[in-house]
């Protein structure tokens, strides 16, 4: 595709998804009671942490290094797919756009727009942590929307680079729809080994993935534990230990990579295997994945700006929520890449 025409989808979709946002946000917005739906879109410029693009390697030398945590490069610059050798990079790209709501049908990142479906369907779960008291008030259910996001092809900011993730912007995924995401007893079917890590041992290990994530990064080995975040299991949105929006939304957004994982629509990119193309990955490595806010606050800066999955929130939480206007979620996902470039 010519570099004309790839500026002229981008502005399409720009100039689409403004119209929506403009259309759909003051209605929205204006709109009183608790199931508001609140957010705004995401500006391409000022809303992003370009810092979490680095460090960029060629093998295992840092040409760009940085302060934010890596994961294991090739150690030889060069590399050979079938018969086309060329270079070993490494680098973190934002691919992935992420709603995380309490409210069935809100599209935070699409300026707080809350679509009417026109049939019952998605209204399961409750618009937020229960009051009633007791063990009940920790509960609480969410939804995701995952949108294509291939910002740095869409702004050509490296030119020709076939490494990139391609395409336009578009909605991939909307768990209201999906019956596993909202019955814990259907997810079982794509996670019945859940059961082998419901016990005290295999929970308290997730307490080393606590602090290994929040130091650097997370404990691959460790694939039932979200970190600080809690489990893993169920791969679905219904989250029973709520410490608050910014722990459960994060732990949801976790919850559903690994979902992807699990049904082969999302695969893995990064080490050596991901040189020559995308392979399977059915148990999720977490250290390919950072999470960076972008709505109700961005968080453009700052050690723990796009946080590696799992670590712990403390750092994070402040100004991220705010009571009644600002409690909807969404988050950029920042895939690792490891590429044989030309």
């Amino acid at each position: 595709m010519s570099k004309r025409k790839r500026l002229l989808s981008w502005l399409c979709g720009a100039l689409l998804l403004t119209s929506l946002s403009v259309i759909s946000s003051a209605p929205a917005q204006a709109a009183a009671g608790p199931g508001r739906c609140t957010g705004k879109f995401v500006n391409p410029i000022t809303d992003i942490c370009w810092s979490c693009l680095f460090p960029i390697s060629i093998g295992g030398l840092k040409i760009w290094p940085s302060s934010r945590p890596d994961t294991s490069n090739p150690a030889l610059p060069v590399c050979l797919c079938g018969l086309r050798p060329g270079i070993a990079m490494g680098f973190w790209e934002p691919v992935r756009l992420a709603d995380v709501s309490m409210k069935p049908w809100c599209f935070v990142n699409l300026g707080g727009m809350k679509l009417d479906p026109g049939f019952d369907i998605g209204f399961k779960s409750m618009a937020g942590p229960s009051a009633v008291g007791g063990n009940t008030q920790y509960n609480s259910q969410w939804h995701v929307h995952w949108y294509a996001y291939p910002l740095i092809y869409w702004m050509e900011i490296v030119a020709d680079f076939l490494c990139l993730e391609s395409g336009s912007i578009d909605i991939l995924y909307i768990t209201e729809i999906d019956p596993l995401w909202q019955d814990s007893e259907l997810t079982a079917i794509i996670n019945p080994e859940a059961v082998l890590f419901a016990n005290p041992l295999a929970l308290a290990a997730c307490a080393a993935d606590c602090v290994a994530a929040t130091a650097k990064l997370p404990t691959d080995e460790l694939f039932w534990c979200a970190g600080c975040q809690g489990t893993m299991y169920p791969l679905n949105g219904n989250v029973s230990a709520t410490i608050g929006h910014v722990q459960a939304s994060r732990l949801a957004l976790a919850r559903f990579s690994y979902k992807l994982h699990r049904e082969l629509v999302a695969w893995g990119t990064m080490g050596s295997k991901g040189l020559c193309g995308k392979y399977l990955m059915p148990v999720m490595r977490k250290q390919q994945y950072r999470f960076q806010a972008t709505n109700p606050n961005p968080q453009t800066k700052g050690r723990y700006a796009c946080a590696a999955l799992g670590a712990s929130t403390t750092f994070m939480s402040g100004t991220q929520v705010y009571p009644a206007i600002g409690e909807d979620m969404g988050y950029l996902v920042w895939r690792k890449r490891n590429c044989c470039a030309l």
